[in-house]
């Protein structure tokens, strides 16, 4: 595992037991596509970052960018973020 994954995985696991409720809405659907094969998954450490939701096979990650994500500072990190994760394709 790389070393960024390693220390956001606590972070992780936290924000996988304080989901929003929208998150929890997107899950619930998600886990039925799960159960026929398609397997996403939630909280999931890609580099520093950790995204919403991925479809790792897929390289596929839903990012839910509520009021929290309204600031100029919030972003500017979004943009870090997106930036990263379509480098990494």
């Amino acid at each position: 595992m790389r070393e960024t994954e390693a220390r956001s995985r606590p972070r992780a696991k936290a924000l996988r037991e304080a989901m929003t409720k929208a998150e929890v809405v997107l899950w619930l659907r998600l886990r039925e596509l799960n159960r026929r094969g398609c397997k996403f998954r939630r909280q999931h450490p890609i580099g520093p970052y950790i995204a919403d939701f991925a479809h790792v096979h897929g390289r596929l990650v839903i990012e839910l960018d509520g009021a929290t994500h309204w600031t100029a500072e919030r972003a500017a990190h979004d943009r870090r973020r997106d930036a990263f994760m379509r480098a990494a394709g």
